[in-house]
Formats: structure tokens, C-alpha cells, sequence
């Protein structure tokens, strides 16, 4: 259970970065470029991926470049949505991505039904709108259709990547090479985009992408090793995982940025904890 509790904390800093870098007005494009350098690099000396054995007949080279397409296609597309549609409904776009892979789970997983998955599942998404429910504010947020197709873009993208984060853990033995080869290819497409861009790096920018990088391969990797630690159950990863780093985000609101928590959210907290214990196998 350690992989998931590593993984939702490693999330939980990339959003609090994420709201620092936003305040300190960052430019993410930058960041996002070096933090997927950083994560191959980070891959290529914690994890020894051998090349060779991307050439297997069972390398899956459609899901990683899907990954490498996704991954930093999906990032930009949470930059747009916190800019043109808010951030309290971008993160609400992204933690409903949840949906997308419990279903997936029932129907391309073979996972079995049972009652009490069934009332794990019911608790997550009660806990779920108790957790995302926010006052409503008043404030100009621009083309309301360009911010629509942005939070469209992120509940399906990020519902996508936790798939084929899926199925790439099961590839087994080629897993570190896998993950290099996804992270190399992310990179690849994010550096094209900022050379396009014409960008003007800064040093900020690229310090802000290294502590990105970190956070991002310590998040994914204990992700992808929390799916291989419940190979059978990956309800419990996708729900854990979700839940637990609102929760988690909620509370870290309260505490450092002092965002107001109301009974609501306290339910959704509480909500959250037991439909974890009832999802975990026993």
C-alpha cells in the first residue's frame, strides 16, 4: 500500500507547484519540457530500461506513443482549462476522468463483479461530488465554448492515460523500458512544440521544470508499481488513487493555503476513506 500513499503525495506536489508556478506566473510550457527530460533521465539511471528490449514482439509501441502524445498534449490542455475555464472545474474535469477507467476495469479487465466493489464504487462517487462541490464565484472566463472542449479534452485524456498506464504495467518485463521510451517520446513532442513556439527559456522556468520532473517520475512510477502490486484489483488503484489525492489535496488546501472546507467537503473526506477500505482486498 506504500507505492499508492508515495504516489497520491508526489500528486498532490504537483498541484500545489502547479498553483505556486500559476501564482508566480511561470510559463508551464517551459517546465513541462524539462520535467519529461528530467523523468527519462531520472528512468535511465533508476531503472536501467535496456533498448534492446524494446525490439521484443510484445513491446506495445501503439500505447506508448499514444503516452507520448497524451502526456504532455493532456498537461497543456489542464494549462488552457484553469485559464479559460477556472481551476475549481478543470479539477473537477480531471478527477471525473475516474469514471473512465473503473468502467474500463469491469469491461476490458475481466475484473469480477461483487457487491462490495459495487458499494466501494457508489461511496467514490457520492465522495466525489461531496469533495468537488465549491461556491460559486462570479468571474469572466472567457469563450465558454473553447473552455467546454478543454475540460471535454481532460476528462477523456487523463481517463485515457490511466488506461494505458494499465496496460503498459502489465507488459511485465519490458516495463522500465516502456516507461523510458514513453517519457523520451513525451519529450520529444513538447520540445517540438516549444521550438515551434520560437520560446526564450529562462532559468526560473527550468528549475521549476527540474522539481516538476521529480515529482511527476515519482508519482507515475509508484503508480504504475501500485497496478503490479494489485494486479487483480485495479478498481482499488484507479479509486485509491483519485479519491485519495483529493483528500489528500483537500486537506493540504485547508492547511497551507487556507481554502475554506465546508460539511460537504468533511463528508467527501470521510466518504473517501471507507470506499478505500472497502475496495482493498481481503
Amino acid at each position: 500500500m506504500y507505492t499508492l500513499l508515495i504516489s497520491m503525495a508526489c500528486s498532490v506536489a504537483v498541484s500545489v507547484l502547479l498553483k505556486i508556478a500559476r501564482q508566480q506566473n511561470l510559463d508551464m510550457g517551459q517546465a513541462i519540457a524539462i520535467n519529461y527530460a528530467l523523468a527519462a533521465g531520472l528512468c535511465l539511471a533508476v531503472l536501467h530500461p535496456q533498448a534492446a528490449s524494446l525490439l521484443h514482439p510484445d513491446t506495445r509501441w501503439g500505447v506508448l506513443i499514444a503516452l507520448g502524445i497524451l502526456l504532455p498534449t493532456i498537461f497543456l490542455a489542464m494549462a488552457g482549462a484553469v485559464r479559460h475555464a477556472g481551476i475549481v472545474l478543470s479539477d473537477a474535469a480531471q478527477r471525473l476522468s475516474l469514471f473512465i477507467p473503473l468502467i474500463a476495469a469491469f469491461l476490458l479487465f475481466g475484473e469480477k463483479h461483487s457487491a462490495a466493489k459495487f458499494a466501494g464504487i457508489g461511496m467514490a462517487i457520492v465522495a466525489l461530488i461531496c469533495l468537488l462541490l465549491r461556491p460559486r464565484r462570479q468571474s469572466g472566463l472567457g469563450d465558454t465554448r473553447k473552455a467546454a472542449a478543454l475540460l471535454l479534452c481532460i476528462w477523456v485524456g487523463y481517463g485515457a492515460i490511466d488506461i494505458l498506464f494499465k496496460q503498459m504495467a502489465r507488459s511485465g518485463a519490458s516495463f522500465s523500458s516502456s516507461l523510458f521510451a514513453a517519457f523520451v517520446l513525451a519529450g520529444i513532442v513538447m520540445f517540438a512544440y516549444m521550438i515551434a513556439r520560437r520560446t526564450r527559456w529562462s532559468l526560473r522556468n527550468l528549475v521549476a521544470g527540474l522539481i516538476l520532473g521529480l515529482l511527476n517520475f515519482s508519482n507515475i512510477y509508484f503508480y504504475l508499481r501500485a497496478h503490479q502490486v494489485f494486479p487483480h484489483n485495479p478498481t482499488l488503484v484507479f479509486s485509491a488513487m483519485n479519491i485519495g489525492v483529493i483528500s489528500l489535496g483537500t486537506i493540504v488546501g485547508a492547511l497551507f493555503f487556507r481554502e475554506k472546507l465546508s460539511w460537504v467537503n468533511g463528508l467527501g473526506i470521510v466518504l473517501a476513506i471507507a470506499a478505500i477500505v472497502v475496495l482493498i482486498p481481503h
